[in-house]
């Protein structure tokens, strides 16, 4: 029987009881939430953080208001519980190991209309700016979302402060040169809506957030990253349980030990590591202040046949090669410039070690043989790009385990296209969704498709090309979630789905076709690509950019284990007397 349900039929001191009766691996933390009306108060995500070594663990309460959190951490511990529209409420205890600490806790509601407003996540501030009305404007919300939210928040508390249209123009002119536009009026007429929007006003939405009784079964866990700038991907390698993941500003990839906390840099030579601009704040909010051209820019990775990393390089237009086992970088693969291929982005090594990618600057899917270093660049149809983009943005990419064809998507054309991996025959379909990013097959040779503009989930039957489209919540109308990428749980094969605006995770259970949303621990969460490790943990990195838009200011990767079961955890038998 599922922990929820038994720890339920308990009180906390019953439970308390049961806990130190049996003899623990680990430190238990264990109490109850209340409200201040007394009430029990689900879903309240109880953090536990050790800033010394920068690793934090947290669970949610049950709908009984109970939680028991079993950590291996010990000393002086920082305690936060968070939950919307209550104040956070926070601590300090003393843990040891095989000790169990009793913390019930009471939380208080939040009453002004400011301090509400102010705790929303972006996706509120954004969702109420003014935008275009027609479905055929540059500026409505579809386009605003797909050409705005690409690497950061917008609304969040570091990039909403008000600003003069003159102030805006700088770094949309910045964010439009990204998307290869060159067009100062579109330029003008963006940095009006967002001086209008972003007036310092308290917002009036308030969302409604689900809560589901299998989240009191999971557990989160965070691994500060504190020489990261923007660490893009990351990546479980099975064979030594480490993380690693790729920082495209600092070009360096970093290796994290998730039984300890501790990472390791490993710096890509020959490049010159992006620098950003000195002083960034809230008050000089320069968004995205780097050059990708000056560096290698690691930017997507996957493990090859060799059990070698392939990367893709944006800025030396490389793949880049990683040797896990040495921990060196080997020589990269220079792509030739009079292929007019540009920015190679996401990456897939197929079941015979071809090495495929898209190029998010120019119209093309590359692949490459690592033993022979022969590249093949691929020419894919033209379309013209949608929005203000100068390109279609050829972006996510998977192998169909089936039939080893190459699934890739457009962002910015609505296109969705599979390559014969044989004779490197194209066809191109019309997505299902709209701005269609990452992608991932499951295991039966199904589909899955994040539409990014309008916050959709896509399941595609490749033969014949029969679709289904899940919309996501939305906790307030027409709020939008914005979806980056996704991944399929290798063993339950669940959905699971980055959101990028509302600090939340998703996960879709195909079976039943139902979403669970998960509140995670830091506001201004911005996440990438899903990966899994050996024991079911899903993983991803947390890389807002700048990093000061993040919570605390500094970068992570974030796992969440949907196997968690406290009880187990802790060493805990509980009755139902």
């Amino acid at each position: 029987m599922k922990y929820s349900r038994i720890f339920a039929a308990l009180s906390v001191p019953t439970a308390l009881i049961a806990l130190l009766a049996l003899p623990t691996q680990a430190g238990v933390l264990t109490g109850s939430v209340m409200g201040a009306d007394g009430k029990p108060m689900q879903g309240v995500l109880v953090r536990l953080t050790d800033n010394r070594i920068g690793l934090s663990e947290s669970v949610y309460t049950n709908f009984n208001g109970a939680y028991v959190l079993a950590t291996d951490l010990q000393g002086q511990l920082d305690l936060r519980l968070r939950t919307p529209y209550f104040k956070d409420t926070t601590s300090t205890i003393e843990m040891g190991a095989n000790s169990v600490v009793e913390q019930d806790l009471v939380m208080s509601p939040m009453t002004d209309a400011r301090e509400i407003s102010e705790s929303l996540p972006a996706a509120y501030h954004f969702g109420s700016l003014p935008f275009e009305t027609a479905a055929d404007a540059d500026f409505n919300r579809l386009q605003f979302q797909r050409d705005c939210l690409s690497c950061h928040q917008i609304g969040n508390p570091f990039s909403r402060q008000p600003r003069t249209p003159e102030s805006w123009a700088a770094t949309i002119q910045r964010m439009h040169l990204y998307l290869g536009n060159f067009d100062m009026e579109l330029r003008d007429s963006r940095s009006v809506i967002l001086s209008e929007g972003f007036n310092g006003q308290p917002l009036a939405v308030r969302p409604e957030f689900p809560l589901d009784d299998s989240m009191s079964d999971m557990k989160l866990y965070e691994y500060r990253l504190d020489r990261a700038v923007v660490p893009h991907d990351a990546i479980y390698n099975p064979n030594d349980g480490l993380m690693y993941t790729v920082d495209q500003a600092l070009d360096h990839i970093a290796i994290t030990d998730p039984a300890t906390g501790e990472t390791e840099y490993v710096t890509e030579t020959g490049g010159a590591a992006m620098s950003f601009r000195a002083g960034i704040s809230a008050e000089n909010p320069v968004i995205g202040e780097f050059d990708p051209g000056a560096s290698h820019g690691p930017h997507s990775l996957d493990m090859g046949l060799d059990g070698k990393y392939y990367v893709t390089n944006t800025g030396t237009r490389s793949i880049g090669v990683f040797n896990p086992q040495t921990r060196e970088w080997e020589a990269a693969h220079l792509i030739a410039a009079e292929t007019g291929a540009n920015y190679p982005h996401t990456i897939r090594v197929d079941a015979k070690g071809i090495v495929w990618f898209t190029f998010a600057g120019s119209e093309h899917v590359g692949r490459l043989d690592p033993v022979s270093g022969v590249f093949t660049i691929l020419n894919l149809p033209l379309h013209a790009p949608m929005g203000i983009a100068g390109t279609t943005q050829p972006y996510g990419i998977d192998i169909n385990p089936v039939d080893g064809s190459v699934w890739y998507g457009r962002l910015f054309a609505d296109k969705v296209g599979r390559i014969d991996s044989e004779t490197l025959e194209i066809t191109e379909y019309n997505s299902p969704v709209s701005g269609p990013r990452r992608m991932h097959f499951d295991k039966s040779g199904v589909l899955w498709v994040a539409g990014y503009s309008e916050g959709m989930l896509a399941r595609i039957e490749p033969e014949g090309f029969q679709t289904k489209v899940y919309p996501m919540p939305e906790f307030a109308a027409g709020f939008r979630p914005a979806p980056y990428a996704l991944g399929v749980h290798p063993d339950s094969q669940d959905i699971w789905l980055n959101e990028n605006m509302t600090d939340r995770l998703y996960r879709f259970i195909p079976e039943e076709e139902r979403f669970i949303v998960y509140p995670v621990p830091l506001s201004g969460t911005y996440t990438r690509d899903m990966t899994f490790t050996t024991e079911g943990r899903v993983c991803t990195s947390n890389n807002p950019i700048p990093a000061p838009s993040l919570e605390g200011g500094v970068l992570q990767i974030l796992c969440i284990d949907p196997y968690y079961d406290p009880q187990q955890a802790a060493g805990v038998a509980f009755s139902q007397k």
